[in-house]
């Protein structure tokens, strides 16, 4: 007997497939950024289905949830919240649609220090050098405290604790996982201590964003900011940077692909190094920090 290919009943079995698998899951939960889905879906497994908030391409600093998304939130278990400026506003708009949503803050036990605006460098112990032509954003901390593998442990350790509390039938299962993702970032930190300790006086890199703190302070690194207050430096103000990259023997120029990297290009062509296009939110971040290693090291 033979049967005809039927295009709707394909679409059936991929939704009752989709279906099922979503029973099985235990806990529906929503991350704000990539990185934190690799880390969710790294301790969480098959027993977390995971939505993302701010996708591919857009900021967490402005983003706005699309309708689809508001969906999720309403059937959603846990909210993973990781002090993302977009956050401020939307936590407690979700909270409102979905009173059952519970919001699991995974920067607690992290020491958050101020951000860096343009024109200061955030040295190895967090704090900030003042450079004559940057005015400095008072009281506002750093959110990307995901750049550090000594804070993803702490993510982990509270991801971990609310899958554990939220389903604690599995949390044998969810402490295996936790175990082989504290080794994985273990063996990151080790790859980039490696990778730094061939630096023997020059650790300055320049960011146009100031995203970069707590890595540097991490790795005895200071970070030099191009922007002033979120915008491109004036022609007086990219002398300065010059300047200063010149004397601090700056290796490379980190750009991300949301902001322009014009001011970037014009500092690397006049001390002939490269720029480098590399995002915080993207998905990889152990991948993502051991290539700045690499970049500030020199090594290929």
């Amino acid at each position: 007997m033979f049967f005809r290919y039927n295009p709707l009943m394909k679409k059936i079995l991929i939704i009752l497939l989709l279906s099922t698998s979503y029973i099985f899951a235990n806990i529906n939960a929503i991350v704000s950024i990539l990185p934190q889905k690799n880390f969710l879906k790294a301790i969480g497994g098959d027993k977390v289905n995971i939505s993302l908030m701010v996708e591919p391409g857009n900021s967490p600093h402005t983003y706005e949830p699309k309708p689809s998304q508001m969906v999720a939130v309403a059937k959603a278990n846990l909210y993973f919240a990781l002090g993302v400026e977009f956050e401020d506003v939307w936590l407690p708009k979700f909270k409102n649609l979905n009173t059952n949503l519970n919001i699991i803050d995974l920067s607690k036990g992290i020491e958050k220090h101020s951000m860096a605006s343009g024109g200061h460098s955030c040295d190895a112990h967090g704090s900030h050098e003042h450079h004559a032509h940057a005015k400095q954003k008072s009281g506002k901390k750093d959110p990307h405290i995901w750049t550090s593998p000594a804070n993803v442990k702490i993510i982990a350790q509270n991801t971990y604790d609310a899958l554990a509390k939220h389903d604690a039938k599995n949390a044998d299962y969810y402490k295996t996982n936790l175990d082989a993702f504290i080794a994985s970032i273990e063996k990151t930190d080790k790859a980039i201590s490696t990778l730094l300790s061939t630096l023997t006086g020059n650790r300055t890199f320049m960011v146009f964003h100031p995203s970069w703190g707590y890595f540097a302070k991490e790795y005895n690194l200071e970070q030099i900011a191009i922007e002033v207050e979120g915008k491109s430096p004036k022609p007086k103000e990219l002398v300065t940077l010059i300047k200063e990259a010149k004397e601090k023997k700056v290796a490379a120029i980190f750009t991300q692909p949301e902001f322009s990297t014009a001011s970037a290009k014009i500092i690397a062509n006049e001390l002939k190094i490269p720029v480098v296009k590399i995002s915080p939110i993207a998905p990889n971040w152990s991948e993502n920090l051991i290539k700045m290693a690499k970049t500030i090291s020199g090594t290929k």
